[in-house]
C-alpha cells in the first residue's frame, strides 16, 4: 500500500467518525417539538456503503471493512458512553433504525467489493 493509498484510508476514517458522530448526535431531531425526524438514518444509510465503496475501489478491496467497523465501533462506543457518561444512542426504534440503517448496506456493499472475481 504506497503513502496516498494510506493518507487517503486515514482520512476516509476520519470522515467516518465524524459522520458517525454527527448522526449519532442529531438522532434525536423533532419537528415541531413533537414529532420525531429521524432524517441522519438517510444519511447513514446513504454514506455509510459509500465510505465502505470508496476504501475498496481507491484503497484496496481488503481495507473496505475498516469504515464499517469503525462506524459501528463509534457508534456503540460515542453512544453508550457519551460525553460525560450519558447515554447518547436512544433507546428507541430511532437508535436501532439507525444502526440497521447505517450497517446493513456498508455490509452488502463489503460483501459485494470483497466478491469481486479477479481480486486478490
Amino acid at each position: 500500500m504506497s503513502v496516498f493509498q494510506r493518507v487517503l484510508l486515514v482520512l476516509l476514517l476520519l470522515d467516518t467518525v465524524l459522520l458517525a458522530t454527527l448522526e449519532l448526535f442529531f438522532l434525536p431531531l423533532r419537528v415541531g417539538g413533537t414529532v420525531p425526524l429521524p432524517i441522519t438514518v438517510l444519511v447513514a444509510i446513504a454514506t455509510t456503503p459509500l465510505l465502505v465503496m470508496l476504501a475498496a475501489r481507491l484503497v484496496h478491496p481488503k481495507a473496505a471493512f475498516a469504515p464499517l467497523a469503525l462506524w459501528v465501533l463509534t457508534i456503540v462506543v460515542l453512544g453508550l458512553t457519551g460525553p460525560g457518561g450519558d447515554l447518547v444512542l436512544i433507546q428507541d426504534w430511532r437508535g436501532l433504525l439507525l444502526i440497521a440503517g447505517g450497517a446493513l448496506p456498508a455490509a452488502l456493499t463489503l460483501g459485494g467489493s470483497l466478491a469481486v472475481p479477479g481480486r486478490k
